[in-house]
């Protein structure tokens, strides 16, 4: 690892831009962690440019590429350009507030509107109208600090908008963590209404910034302004955000390793995103092993908590039963303090497992030899009694023994437990909030508490815990 970090700092230093180089980077630690040649790798990044496509998706490896958005606006004679054509030339949002004179220079220093922009040209624009800079950037409050990294609350000149602002620090030797590499290669490639927005990519000689969207709060400080008592509408309002936006990285072959309700962050309209993708990893082809040491212990599925390392997509889905139930009925399913602990819980509720229920688990070591009590399964309607028949058969349906038998994210979306959703929440497009539909709305928590209430005094631990 060491040797990774040490090849980042002196790549940082060279010609390439920082997406380059992270991306880069990422894909040559996937590669020699899995002894997997190029062509058998599904999803890295690869070389990025600073807008977030690959120059692969252009069709040439040249920097004088092609844009990959395709814009090509007309030009008109001599007409002045105007801040909304420099908006869809360099694909940017509407609200970015253009520098004063630079409309005039782009129009001097640009090619003609009719001639495609080249890579070059597009990083260099960005970087003038201020992308890439600090002091584009105003640090308002601290919102935490971990081992590799500071979280601050900030505001972008750029726009005017609140974003979440994740320094991390740059030691001489080591680099930049590995999982900040992995977070920034995924994240640049996954565009989506339920997946956190990196926003930029701020690098000076001590530090790396990633400037993230700023969303309220996480799904466990809305569980505790609640009173863990949620409404059971806007319980399936979030489940079914968490799969759509899980079904988008699956069906991109990511998996996001880390699911939990501090990486789960919610705005004040109800918008719930996947966020801190430190742990996520690109899936491979063939199925290789992967590390068992992920997912916070208590959503963690018990294959991974027996030793496992061959998993695929439904590493991730365990971890959104724990998720669901613990919104219905208020409390962690197994909240264990150690590996045993968290096994015995478990079993205690499901059954300990056997032949039938989990063919090849009498061959497991692990389990042999924590000699658990033979238990057999409860009824989890008498543990989630808030959850009607629709609802108990969905949870049954993530918390399978045998990972192959778990349900898809993409499967899950259309039980009929999400049927008072109406059937225009699966045609939005991928980058359309659900709330856009005036069928989804979210209702008054019972246990609502409004936000003067005293933030619990474990609180900030847990946002920092979602932001490292």
């Amino acid at each position: 690892m060491k040797r990774f970090r040490r090849r980042l700092s002196q790549t940082l230093r060279g010609s390439h831009t920082i997406d380059e180089s992270l991306s880069e980077l990422a894909e040559q630690i996937t590669i020699e962690e899995n002894g997997l040649k190029d062509s058998d790798i599904v999803h890295e990044n690869l070389k990025m440019g600073s807008d977030g496509e690959s120059d692969q998706a252009s069709g040439t490896s040249s920097d004088e590429v092609q844009s990959p958005t395709g814009v090509c606006l007309r030009n008109r004679g001599n007409r002045r350009i105007s801040a909304e054509d420099l908006n869809k030339r360099l694909s940017l949002p509407a609200d970015i507030r253009i520098p004063d004179g630079y409309l005039e220079k782009f129009q001097l220093s640009s090619p003609p509107f009719d001639q495609p922009l080249s890579r070059r040209s597009r990083r260099a624009s960005l970087s003038e109208i201020g992308f890439g800079k600090l002091e584009t950037y105003i640090k308002l409050d601290k919102l935490g600090e971990g081992t590799y990294a500071t979280v601050y609350k900030g505001r972008s000149k750029l726009t005017d908008n609140l974003v979440a602002l994740k320094e991390i620090r740059l030691e001489h030797e080591e680099g930049a963590p590995c999982t900040a590499i992995r977070e920034v290669s995924l994240l640049k490639d996954l565009k989506h209404a339920n997946i956190v927005t990196l926003h930029d990519i701020v690098h000076t000689d001590k530090s790396l910034t990633l400037v993230f969207e700023y969303l309220d709060k996480d799904l466990k400080q809305y569980m505790d302004d609640c009173g863990n008592i949620l409404s059971m509408q806007n319980v399936k309002i979030f489940l079914f955000q968490i799969l759509r936006g899980l079904a988008y990285c699956h069906r991109r072959k990511v998996l996001h390793r880390d699911l939990k309700p501090q990486n789960l962050l919610i705005n004040d309209r109800g918008e719930l995103k996947l966020a801190d993708f430190g742990l996520a990893r690109a899936k491979s082809v063939p199925t290789k092993t992967y590390s068992n040491e992920v997912v916070t212990l208590w959503y963690r599925p018990p294959d991974v908590l027996l030793g496992s390392s061959e998993y695929s997509t439904q590493i991730d889905m365990w971890g959104v039963g724990c998720i669901f139930y613990e919104m219905a009925a208020g409390r962690p399913l197994f909240p264990g303090s150690t590996v045993e602990d968290e096994l015995h819980l478990i079993f205690r509720l499901l059954g300990t497992p056997t032949e039938d229920s989990w063919p090849g688990i009498s061959s497991i070591d692990e389990f042999k030899s924590y000699k658990f009590h033979k238990y057999k399964a409860q009824s989890l309607i008498n543990h989630a009694p808030r959850l009607d028949n629709d609802g108990i058969d969905l949870l049954m349906s993530f918390l399978k023994y045998e990972s192959k038998k778990r349900i898809s994210a993409d499967e899950a979306m259309r039980q009929p437990y999400f049927r008072s959703l109406g059937p225009r929440v699966h045609t939005l497009p991928e980058t359309v909030s659900i709330f856009t539909l005036k069928e989804v709305q979210l209702q008054r928590d019972p246990g609502y508490r409004n936000s003067s209430y005293p933030e619990s005094g474990n609180g900030k631990s847990r946002r920092q815990s979602m932001l490292f």
